[in-house]
């Protein structure tokens, strides 16, 4: 369902203007701009494909290791190609238990360090939402709402905590994206929420995460474990319907992504 998924995403940003090029690693190669066929290898889960952040691609290319790229992995290979633009479902961020594990995405600093602009749903609830907006403040990376002034919680259209900025087009995020790089060598996140007729029912959502938090934590669960075992339980409590949420957000940022690139070449022409 991975393939159908990002057939629907790059079908997204060409409807919006721009060419699609979905970068992943085939044989420890860089390929930036996926075929069909290499897509269907990356996503057919009998091959196993690593999950490749940024710390892990140099590793990956001397053994020759097939991998798909996280947010992290795939801004650091997008500004290597000079692409701008890139979307995903949700950024990653600072886990709930990080005072004690330290546990901290490498998306956040590494979009620290890359002029890339990543459209995401904000990010997982199971996240603590607030202390990686804290994180993403300190590390100098501006987060702008999409037509929203409220953080979205991925699978809800509002976290709970207001934005202090928001564009209301893809000409505007263009334009505020460049007068950024003007000023700040940081990259550049926007956060556009689910749509209202998609999003997770508050209720069953809230009831969904406490029940994921337990298990993890009944199951003694840390580190990379931590993330899927979480998103797992939050499937099976939804009977599903939290992965159909996930695929509508991605495919919809996808598209909100192809139309500021496509304002952006025309800001470039």
């Amino acid at each position: 369902m991975n393939f159908e998924v990002a057939r629907s995403c790059e079908a997204s940003v060409r409807d919006a203007g721009s060419v699609p090029a979905t970068i992943g690693v085939l044989d420890g190669r860089v390929v930036v701009g996926l075929t069909q066929d290499e897509l269907a290898r990356l996503a057919d889960p009998v091959r196993q494909a690593a999950k490749l952040s940024a710390r892990d691609l140099g590793v990956a290319l001397a053994k020759g290791t097939d991998g798909a790229t996280t947010v992290a992995g795939t801004i650091t290979v997008a500004e290597h190609a000079g692409i701008n633009v890139m979307a995903t479902g949700g950024l990653g961020g600072v886990h709930r238990d990080a005072t004690e594990s330290f546990d901290e995405s490498a998306d956040l600093t590494t979009l620290s360090r890359r002029s890339v602009l990543v459209v995401a749903s904000g990010v997982k609830s199971i996240l603590n939402i607030g202390a990686t907006l804290e994180r993403l403040d300190t590390l100098g990376v501006p987060v702008v709402g999409f037509g929203t002034r409220q953080f979205p919680g991925f699978y809800l259209r509002d976290s709970g905590f207001e934005l202090d900025w928001s564009v209301a087009s893809a000409e505007e995020a263009a334009v505020a994206f460049l007068c950024h790089r003007e000023m700040m060598p940081t990259g550049f996140l926007v956060a556009h929420p689910v749509a209202a007729d998609k999003e997770l029912d508050r209720h069953l959502h809230d009831e969904a995460l406490e029940s994921a938090l337990l298990k993890a934590k009944f199951d003694g669960v840390s580190g990379k474990a931590v993330t899927p075992t979480l998103l797992a339980e939050f499937a099976r409590h939804t009977a599903g319907l939290s992965v159909q949420v996930n695929r509508d957000l991605v495919v919809a940022n996808a598209g909100v992504a192809g139309a500021i690139a496509a304002s952006l070449a025309r800001a470039y022409a």
